[in-house]
């Protein structure tokens, strides 16, 4: 199963969001760089933050799985999105 997420880092130097081993955009604000990433399993994910954590030196990052899996159905005339997201389950209406 693809796991998907949203990589956040703020306090950092330039010179470290060069060494940010995937690409994202820099921001300036809060956060000083955010990047969509891809992995195909979680022992990936996990590798990925390891390597994050050397070249970071800090925990001043999140990375927030963005969906794991949607079911789609129809109550009442209006469609409802179920999301599970780290065994959190939530129901947003469109």
């Amino acid at each position: 199963m693809t796991v998907e997420a949203i990589l956040l880092v703020w306090g950092v130097r330039d010179e470290v969001l060069e060494r940010i081993p995937v690409k994202g955009r820099w921001l300036y604000g809060e956060y000083d760089f955010i990047a969509k990433v891809e992995f195909s399993n979680e022992a990936e994910a996990e590798a990925f933050e390891r390597s994050l954590r050397r070249v970071i030196n800090g925990g001043t990052y999140k990375l927030l799985p963005i969906k794991l899996s949607a079911i789609k159905s129809e109550k009442g005339g209006v469609e409802l999105e179920e999301i599970l997201v780290k065994g959190i389950q939530a129901r947003e209406a469109p």
